[in-house]
């Protein structure tokens, strides 16, 4: 019975395959039946999402009239547009005609392989340990740091320190690969290891490596020098391999406490995702379906004999950590992603940093590519091969994005036509197949990415990752790690003329294209629909340009830690015997904000401690009053001893909950207010960069200077 209705499930799904292209392969007599056609699976899916929105069935049934709208779309542009023998095509058109059509076939099957990654996420939840605490496994938690300074490490170890796991089961290592005698001083202090390695070669990889010759635990748990992990962190993974003999590693999201610089610059903070929330939120949750997470280099639980078996970590590319999850895949070693927050860290602190870890990251995944290339990879599975191959091909949709923003230019500038046929058709084809993706991508990442800001992400990339990438393919072996910074100040805010310069050039020859366009259709030089179809791609164009300029205005960032918003009674000790109570608004490393309960005779600089219950006991601090009004009140903390430090990361950092919902937006993606939200924005930054062309100042950066003295 169960070979029979495997069986059915094949048949089924080829029949329906075969009649998808059959339909799609149909042609429409004209163009006004085909614009039915489209209106009507538009107002389908535009039904279905608004009255059903967030079922599993009403996603999978946009992903199928998605899919068959693109399908029919595709069919008609390659059958009906190319221009092959139409003599009113002249011959210097035919390049344009075929470098559009490129991205536009680069973009079906980004398009198709994304609807493969995310139709339906797994959802996995942790597995319990064993009720009998001795027989859990012992752990080795690594902590690599190349040249980061101390700050940035230390709430990473105290926080690696209280994790709940039995002490004689968990050894933590300080991996430096920067031979730093306060790093060596600090590990003393604190009672875990210290590694330093006689020679750097391999980078991260490397460092890593050298380690795992010289530690035993079953199981090896990595942080990036700046997640800091909640307690309960081991307790949530462990239990998955535990379970799981052949499982190699559990992968848990990477979560951002500080704003990255689209948060930062756009002042839109916790009220839109983040830019890596899709990956974290959606993708690897759907690649779990087939056994494809990625791992991700940090916040990980590996087993030891799986990195054994491959001989340790990757070290022939700069993505050591994709790297070795397909090493992994392909030696038959599964794979689990818990789409639940247990560490936060830093997001790169300027978007120049930000484009910084992305080149290295695309330069990476196209090594990997040449290197191991999943199509041919042995040991994969078709699921497999797919997955990895989508998120390879992402990091080449430079060349493709560069095209759709500069495509109807040839048209408004010179009148040169890039698709033979009217724009009537163009139309009635395009139009339904965009809003149909729109609504389906819509429903698939719900708080996780809101529409249009993909064009702008991938925009702010495109004109930095198209040469490294390209040289990866020519030659897998050029480059070298970098290791991003996430430290660092902005003292005053400034636009980055520099980085936005490509920007600028986009921005000014579209905005031209449009003026051209404007003046074709006042002076009737062309087909009046045809200009004004091509006139809304160039707005639309402007829009995603005009929002990536707003990005390059850098907003000041004064602290080194960003304050984190925390509820907790808390009590307050003054001098005279004073007390008195409040909650706290948030908090940092440095000081905390406190609403009082009523209003008490505090003054600047007067030293308190503070009292906050957490868990079993009384956490005491000692600060001093840096400034207050009737009812609210900014304490500095006094310097602590490491105990009240390590009491501190747990409060801040280490509750198990901490972050859990963090990183997503407060609403669900709704189109058309995405699209409002696009264009305030490429208003607005079509403004800043006029601004920063003529009058902004150099960056005010202090680059890695040591925090001291922060107000909270």
């Amino acid at each position: 019975m169960h070979r029979f209705s495997r069986t059915a499930q094949v048949f089924f799904l080829v029949a329906g395959v075969l009649l998808l292209f059959f339909l799609a392969a149909t042609p429409s007599p004209d163009w006004e039946t085909q614009l039915w056609l489209g209106s009507f699976l538009f107002a389908a899916g535009l039904l279905l999402k608004s009255v059903l929105d967030g079922k599993r069935w009403v996603i999978l049934t946009l992903i199928s009239l998605s899919l068959f709208a693109t399908f029919r779309y595709a069919w008609w542009r390659t059958t009906q547009t190319l221009g092959i023998g139409d003599p009113n095509v002249h011959w210097y058109e035919y390049p344009f005609v075929f470098i559009l059509f490129a991205a536009e076939l680069y973009s079906w099957v980004i398009l198709v392989l994304g609807y493969l990654q995310t139709a339906y996420p797994l959802s996995r939840k942790a597995d319990q340990l064993p009720k009998d605490i001795a027989s859990w496994p012992d752990v080795d938690i690594l902590i690599p740091t190349y040249n980061e300074p101390l700050a940035i490490v230390r709430p990473t170890i105290l926080a690696a320190l209280n994790i709940d796991w039995p002490p004689d089961r968990k050894k933590i290592f300080l991996l430096d690969d920067g031979d730093r005698p306060e790093f060596a001083a600090f590990a003393e202090q604190t009672g875990i290891s210290y590694i330093a390695r006689p020679e750097h070669h391999h980078a991260k990889a490397g460092n890593i490596n050298f380690a795992l010759a010289r530690t035993e635990g079953k199981y090896v748990a990595i942080f990036d020098c700046d997640h800091i992990p909640t307690r309960s962190f081991l307790q949530t993974t462990v239990g998955i391999l535990e379970k799981s003999p052949g499982m190699a590693f559990v992968q848990t999201p990477h979560h951002f406490y500080s704003p990255d610089p689209y948060e930062k610059n756009l002042n839109v903070f916790k009220k839109l995702p983040n830019e890596g929330e899709l990956f974290y939120g959606v993708i690897q949750d759907g690649n779990d379906l087939w056994n494809a997470t990625t791992f991700c280099g940090s916040c990980t639980v590996m087993r030891r004999k799986a990195l054994t078996e491959i001989r340790g970590f990757a070290v022939e590319t700069v993505t050591e950590d994709a790297h070795t999850s397909i090493k992994l895949h392909r030696r038959g070693w599964q794979s689990a992603y818990l789409n639940l927050p247990q560490a936060a860290g830093l997001a790169t602190p300027s978007l120049s940093a930000h484009i910084r870890q992305r080149i290295r990251w695309a330069r990476g995944m196209i090594q990997i590519f040449r290197l191991e290339n999943p199509l041919l990879a042995k040991g994969l599975s078709l699921p497999q091969k797919l997955c990895y191959l989508n998120g390879m091909l992402f990091f080449l949709s430079s060349l493709p994005r560069i095209i759709f923003l500069t495509a109807p230019l040839a048209y408004l500038y010179f009148g040169i036509r890039i698709f033979d046929a009217d724009a009537y058709s163009i139309a009635s084809y395009a139009l339904p197949t965009i809003g149909l993706s729109l609504l389906t991508n819509a429903a698939i990442n719900g708080r996780h990415r809101h529409s249009f800001w993909n064009q702008v992400y991938e925009t702010t990339l495109a004109p930095y990752i198209f040469l490294p990438t390209l040289l990866a393919l020519i030659k897998p072996g050029l480059g070298s790690f970098n290791v991003t910074a996430k430290e660092g100040r902005i003292e005053k805010e400034y636009y980055d003329r520099d980085i936005a310069k490509p920007f600028i050039v986009l921005w000014i020859l579209n905005l031209g294209g449009l003026f051209s366009g404007i003046l074709r259709f006042t002076g009737g030089f062309g087909e009046i629909p045809t200009i004004i179809l091509t006139l809304a791609w160039t707005i639309h164009n402007l829009l995603i340009i005009g929002t990536t300029l707003a990005v390059g205005w850098e907003r000041a960032q004064r602290r080194f830690r960003p304050r984190i918003s925390v509820t907790f009674p808390i009590r307050i000790s003054g001098g005279g015997g004073q007390v008195i109570y409040g909650e706290t608004e948030d908090m940092s490393d440095f000081g905390v904000r406190v609403r009082l309960l009523k209003s008490a005779a505090l003054q600047t600089g007067e030293e308190v401690r503070l009292e906050i219950p957490f868990l079993d006991r009384i956490h005491e601090f000692p600060a001093e009053v840096v400034g207050m009004d009737e009812f609210s009140v900014r304490f500095n903390f006094r310097p602590l001893t490491l105990q009240e430090e390590r009491d501190l990361v747990l409060i801040l950092y280490g509750r198990a909950d901490a972050w859990v919902r963090l990183g997503i937006s407060e609403k669900a993606d709704s189109i058309l207010k995405s699209l409002w939200e696009v264009t305030v924005f490429a208003m607005v930054g079509q403004a800043r960069a006029i601004q920063g062309i003529f009058w902004s100042s150099s960056p005010g950066s202090s680059g890695n200077k040591q925090p001291s003295g922060e107000s909270a």
